[in-house]
């Protein structure tokens, strides 16, 4: 499928002649249901991922009101393709504008043009695949201590799956990445700060009333409190590896030791939000991901204990290694049908930086554009019984089917995420350590329910692990 094939040629969509004598792009048509003032975001914040669900019913291309703001929806997924590998959209929007107060404007996933460039090469060797094994041994200790703490609890415990979830991802990546000793207390910190900074983010990027939010409301001085903390952190940690002397292999090292395009080290404001951007989005993703990995061992015990026989046959009953990852065929599936169905990245924009076309529609320079993965991976156009679990639909005699933009779950082109071999290495080993030795209960109180944010996971998943 090309971009060209998604183009409209209906009476609504076709565009007046231009000068060429061909249709000139048409205007996308508006989406219906907006309210004075607010626009579609009320709808956006109250029920987000059913509105962008919809979207597509009423076309590929459709504009949608923030507040004041007009941002155009895209919703095909050969269209979503040409969006991120196009030069003529770059990293900014709504998403962006309400992330740079944690991220800022430096570092990698905020930055455009040759800075990303950049720093781009600064972060990708610590995330080249011949790089990923060197990571398997902390991969391994902190995914079977994981396992070990929940064995070794008192019989019935129940699993707070949100910190627990978000302390090994931030373990993981502060072992691996910046040669950290990370406590569990900065974990906590982290996880906590993280909750409150992304919801407030999410308001302020659906709901654009830019001064409202600097009201001393309880919720504007918690999102304060919590943004506050999490620089604090980061600071903390930069401090720490000066204050040491030591120079490790990793990450931290070589934004420590990096150059900008004179050849002059780059800035400390530089540093601070490189190490936020490895920290905070990274963690939350891969915890989220976690969250929905533990949900749907415990809804679907069939295909837990598939993964429990497949690593059973790989190892031959010796605790899951690294090295089994790769022959983890079901298990791999059963981590990409849970970003497929949850993903953790459930929404993204862009910003048109010329006038321009998409799908027969104009884009002019300086729209924003926003496009919901969660949405594009829930259409029935590209997937049967798009409802269901079914990691099976990953066997490669039925992945062929499914269309080329469909599944992006790390995007694509220059924007893909660096540390996506890194992060599906993490997902697979947990995955098998967690079904191999446990099998898992809801227990009441649990919120199973999609907690949207800027991120996407479980509201408060808790749960019971019980030994096999």
């Amino acid at each position: 499928m090309t971009v060209e094939s998604m183009k409209h040629e209906t009476p609504e969509t076709a565009g007046t002649p231009g000068t060429d004598g061909a249709p000139a792009p048409a205007e996308p048509p508006l989406a219906g249901g907006g309210v004075p003032l607010l626009g579609h975001g009320w709808r956006l914040a109250r029920d987000p991922l059913a509105f962008m669900s919809r979207l597509r019913d009423h076309g590929d291309v459709v504009r949608l009101k923030l507040g004041p703001k007009t941002v155009y929806a895209v919703t095909a997924p050969a269209l979503t393709g040409a969006l991120a590998l196009s030069p003529d959209y770059i990293i900014a929007g709504p998403l962006w504008e309400s992330l740079e107060g944690l991220l800022g404007k430096e570092g990698v996933a905020t930055a455009n043009g040759p800075l990303h460039r950049r720093q781009r090469r600064t972060i990708q060797p610590a995330f080249r695949l011949d790089a990923i094994p060197g990571y398997g041994p902390v991969m391994e200790e902190e995914t079977h201590e994981l396992a070990r703490r929940w064995r070794d609890g008192d019989a019935g415990e129940t699993i707070d799956c949100t910190s627990e979830s978000f302390r090994v991802a931030v373990r993981v990546a502060a072992r691996c990445l910046l040669h950290g000793h990370y406590m569990d207390e900065r974990a906590e910190r982290l996880c906590g700060a993280l909750a409150s900074v992304f919801e407030g983010m999410y308001h302020r990027m659906v709901v654009p009333l830019g001064p409202l939010y600097r009201l001393p409301l309880p919720a504007n001085r918690e999102f304060n409190r919590a943004l506050a903390d999490l620089h604090l952190l980061v600071d903390e940690i930069i401090a720490e590896r000066r204050a040491s002397g030591q120079r490790p292999d990793d990450l931290l090292t070589a934004l420590l030791e990096a150059k900008d395009d004179n050849g002059d080290p780059i800035g400390e404001q530089e540093i601070h939000d490189q190490v936020v951007a490895i920290l905070t989005p990274g963690s939350e993703t891969i915890a989220a991901t976690i969250m929905s990995l533990l949900l749907v061992l415990a809804d679907h015990p069939e295909h837990a204990d598939k993964v429990r026989a497949e690593v059973h046959a790989v190892t031959g009953g010796r605790p899951v290694a690294f090295g089994d990852v790769r022959k983890l065929t079901h298990t791999n599936n059963v981590v990409v049908e849970t970003m497929r169905l949850l993903p953790a990245v459930w929404i993204l924009t862009r910003r048109a930086v010329t006038d321009t076309e998409l799908g027969g529609y104009r884009i002019p320079a300086g729209a924003d554009i926003v496009y919901s993965p969660y949405a594009i991976q829930h259409d029935p156009r590209s997937y049967e019984r798009h409802q269901e679990f079914d990691p099976d639909r990953w066997l490669p005699q039925r992945s062929k089917d499914i269309p080329k933009y469909a599944m992006r779950p790390f995007s694509v082109g220059n924007r893909k995420c660096p540390s996506d071999h890194f992060s599906m290495a993490l997902l697979t080993l947990v995955t098998a350590a967690l079904a191999t030795a446990f099998r898992f209960e809801q227990v009441p109180g649990s919120r199973p329910q999609p907690r949207v944010g800027i991120t996407l996971r479980p509201q408060g998943l808790r749960l019971r692990a019980v030994p096999r």
